[in-house]
């Protein structure tokens, strides 16, 4: 039997007191101050005219016509300037550096924050050429380059993470790591904004791929689906906030799907391959080739494997002879 409009009114009524009376516990789920918090949707907003900024041939809003790239690019910075600084000033109202400060002083400090993030633009354009030309040189299935920027997950993770880094870089807080878990949601790939990668990164397929925090990463480094460059130990939570935790990735390292490389004090070398599913909790030396020993798999044949050069595992030229 269906409940009468009268009964279901006093029902609705209590509930809403009694959730009122929760939001009044003064936690920190029950902060209700929205309009002075940085904003998801605003920023996701910024994301993506940035990518129009970033690429003007590929994303583009279709909705205006102009006669010169100047007048374009004119209205385009001036509008995302306008909404980056909002949302930088909301950022620094949670940051004790900046606590004392009045409103026009955060807009203020804001403004020249977001100015001199335009100023790297071409600096951090210049860092994305090369992860193209990286995918392009690594992915023999890439038809063009065309297509790598149309449809390539781990190029639109990195292009994230390259505006988050820069932010980062520039002192502000919560708008990066907003801006990589946009990138991580419609990718799978988590970058965290403060890592430190070089130029010529590919991540092929990309994902589950995770870089933690401390990361360091060099150039020409080449990543599998399902690599986590992550902390050895989480035990002591955000005690260990602003410590060294995860790996360093040495030039022309490649890590082969599902591998895991933990721990601050782990240095993978300059030109070592690291095999599927390893677990490596210590350095490597430049040049090794890591694999894990469990059951083997042999696959007779006479071709030499690219990883270990063994002769008679193989059975064609591109095929490793794996130890899983």
């Amino acid at each position: 039997m269906v409940m009468d409009e009268k009964k279901l009114r006093s029902e609705v009524d209590e509930i809403v007191e009694l959730v009122l009376q929760d939001y009044d516990q003064g936690r920190d789920i029950d902060n209700m101050d929205v309009f002075n918090l940085p904003d998801r949707d605003e920023v996701i907003a910024i994301v993506v005219k940035l990518l129009q900024v970033l690429f003007p041939g590929y994303y583009r809003d279709k909705g205006y016509k102009f006669y010169n790239m100047y007048s374009k690019l004119n209205l385009q910075l001036e509008d995302i300037m306008y909404y980056l600084s909002r949302q930088i000033a909301l950022a620094l109202a949670f940051d004790g550096k900046y606590g004392t400060l009045k409103e026009a002083d955060l807009d203020e400090e804001a403004q020249k924050i977001a100015i001199e993030f335009f100023r790297r633009i071409p600096a951090i354009r210049a860092k994305i050429n090369t992860d193209i030309q990286a995918t392009y040189d690594g992915d023999p299935a890439a038809f063009n380059k065309e297509e790598i920027v149309l449809s390539y997950p781990g190029l639109l993770a990195s292009t994230i993470y390259r505006v988050a880094h820069e932010l980062h870089l520039l002192g502000v807080r919560i708008l990066p790591r907003m801006m990589s878990e946009y990138a991580h949601s419609i990718t799978g790939i988590d970058i965290h904004p403060a890592a430190r990668i070089g130029e010529y990164f590919f991540m092929d397929h990309g994902t589950g791929i995770v870089i933690g925090s401390t990361s360091i990463i060099g150039e020409h480094v080449k990543l599998y689906q399902g690599v986590t460059i992550g902390a050895l130990s989480t035990r002591g939570g955000h005690a260990l906030h602003g410590t060294r935790r995860h790996p360093t990735l040495e030039d022309n390292v490649t890590i082969y799907s599902g591998a895991s490389i933990l721990g601050g004090e782990t240095v993978i070398g300059e030109g070592s391959i690291i095999g599927g599913n390893a677990f490596i909790t210590a350095s490597v030396p430049p040049g090794a080739r890591v694999s894990v020993a469990n059951l083997d798999m042999n696959i007779e044949g006479s071709a030499a494997c690219e990883v270990c050069d063994k002769k008679e595992n193989t059975g064609q030229s591109d095929v490793w002879c794996y130890t899983i």
